[in-house]
């Protein structure tokens, strides 16, 4: 059904439809809240007034402008910057609050995508604290405010700062996040679930499929009655560190903790890095092919916490190492899987090799 939906009771739900009708909706067996995100608007005078784009405009935007300026320094930021000054946007500016891209990755891999959208033309400015916003009255250019005094001009901005799980006026008592156990069931309820962004767990939509299928498949264990305690009915990525491509130029993917947060979660931590551009296979991407590997190691019991990964088309080589940290494969396993030559999963080889295997 199409409308609005509110949970209004046990296994009750209502949809306000178009038109404004009611229609109650009651379950035999379950409720899955699967609502997703909503864009966070940090709280700067004028900005919600000059109608900026979110991600949803960006990536569904019809005309190119010629000058945009784009808040914000993680994924969407980068992404929707890059794809949209290489579309037309030639004058672009990131204006970024932290000291780097892509905060909650590894460093480097933040500094190789600086590099890269300097050298194509785009301005980066890490630091850049927003004071205002305005648009002209005539819905013409938007003007931006920075400390300092100093404006930027644009056709059109973009505002990539983040989002939130969307659970207004779904009738339930929330502050954030829909928490569930790992059946994705709400605690409390035997008939409340909640998948995707709107959990909070990682917001990633491979991850929200992944949920609706532990989902999906606990709630027809239980309702027919069947064991519902095995290993694949219970969500076991999320805690490990999900998988996560940035599609840009350079590419960047990582799956697992990143060396700051393992050390901040008391593990004993060895890392291992690797220049891409000099394995073999490197050479058959191309010429001046740069990269870089990184892998974080648990050396109490010698698997990985994570991997990180930054160069052109490094997003194939993401699903083995989301296999090894996922599984905890040991090093000495690892060494015998052996990668093809000439190829660039024989990044593994060299990762193993520095370690000292």
């Amino acid at each position: 059904m199409r409308g609005r939906g509110r949970v209004a009771g046990e296994r009750l739900v209502e949809v306000t439809g178009p038109d404004g009708t009611v229609t109650r909706l009651r379950a035999r067996h379950a409720v899955v809240l699967a609502t997703g995100s909503v864009p966070v608007v940090p709280d700067v005078p004028g900005l919600a007034a000059a109608r900026p784009w979110f991600s949803r405009d960006a990536t569904t935007v019809s005309e190119v402008p010629g000058r945009l300026v784009v808040l914000g320094g993680g994924v969407v930021a980068c992404e929707m910057a890059q794809a949209l000054h290489a579309l037309g946007a030639t004058e672009t500016t990131l204006l970024v609050r932290g000291d780097r891209l892509l905060g909650r990755m590894e460093r480097f891999a933040g500094e190789l995508l600086a590099d890269s959208m300097r050298e194509a033309g785009i301005d980066v400015r890490m630091g850049a604290k927003v004071t205002g916003v305005e648009r002209a009255s005539d819905g013409g250019p938007v003007t931006v405010h920075l400390a300092g005094g100093e404006q930027v001009e644009a056709d059109e901005l973009l505002v990539a700062t983040g989002r939130r799980p969307a659970t207004d006026g779904l009738g339930l008592d929330l502050d954030g996040a829909v928490e569930v156990d790992d059946s994705m069931r709400v605690p409390g309820s035997d008939w409340l679930y909640a998948v995707g962004d709107v959990n909070g767990r990682n917001l990633l939509t491979h991850m929200g499929k992944y949920q609706a299928r532990v989902c999906g498949d606990v709630i027809a264990a239980r309702a027919a009655g069947r064991p519902d305690d095995a290993p694949s009915l219970r969500d076991s990525a999320d805690g490990r560190g999900a998988p996560q491509i940035v599609f840009t130029d350079p590419q960047v993917c990582a799956v697992g903790r990143t060396e700051e947060a393992a050390r901040a979660e008391g593990f004993e931590v060895r890392v291992v890095e690797y220049d891409l551009g000099n394995v073999a296979g490197a050479s058959l991407m191309g010429e001046g092919y740069k990269g870089r590997a990184k892998a974080v190691v648990d050396e109490r019991r010698r698997v990985l916490l994570g991997v990180t990964f930054a160069g052109p088309a490094v997003a194939e080589l993401l699903h083995a190492a989301t296999i090894a940290v996922t599984a905890e494969v040991p090093l000495e396993t690892l060494w015998h899987a052996v990668p093809a030559f000439p190829a660039v999963s024989e990044i593994w080889l060299r990762l193993l090799e520095e370690y000292g295997l």
